[in-house]
């Protein structure tokens, strides 16, 4: 698949079948998000892999949409804040880093037929009790992993010109 084919066909799946992700594609998209960069390679974040079966009533606490825990596997990608690289200005790039990661982990999966989401209107109170959070580990978001049981609706994006400046403002 072409790389801006993938990309256009990527889009926020909302409903799962059953099917278990193989492991082989599961370590896929880790490496995928493994291998991406990270503001001076400090890799500040960690992955938690979710089997969801068993455990849809606690993890609907965390997020309460039906469909969040119709895919077999959910994965939290949190930041360590301390770990991150912070610019001149104060400005920690822990959200980025993790967001980079994250975006390579969901564009991993499409290649391999596999859908995701990402979630981030969850209660982090509650996914740092169920999910044992130590301190010092900050929820960023949950991303469904399975197969797709829905169609892709049409995208709306906006045109290159509304956001695409050249030289300055």
């Amino acid at each position: 698949m072409e790389f801006l084919e993938l990309v256009s066909s990527r889009y926020s799946v909302r409903a799962y079948e059953p099917t278990p992700v193989e492991e082989e594609k599961l370590q896929l998209v880790l490496e995928a998000a493994r291998l991406a960069p990270t503001a001076a390679n400090r890799q500040p974040f960690h992955l938690i892999v979710i089997a969801t079966e068993g455990r849809e009533a606690e993890l609907q606490r965390i997020y309460s949409r039906n469909w969040f825990t119709q895919a077999p596997l959910i994965i939290c990608a949190c930041t360590v804040p301390d770990e991150a690289w912070v610019r001149m200005d104060g400005k920690s790039y822990a959200d980025v880093d993790v967001t980079i990661a994250m975006d390579h982990l969901i564009l991993a999966a499409r290649s391999l037929d596999l859908g995701t989401c990402w979630v981030a209107d969850f209660d982090p109170a509650v996914a740092r009790k169920v999910l044992g959070l130590p301190d010092g580990i900050e929820p960023i978001v949950f991303i469904p992993l399975g197969y797709p049981a829905d169609e892709p609706r049409a995208k709306r994006r906006k045109p290159p010109s509304e956001f695409v400046k050249y030289e300055r403002w």
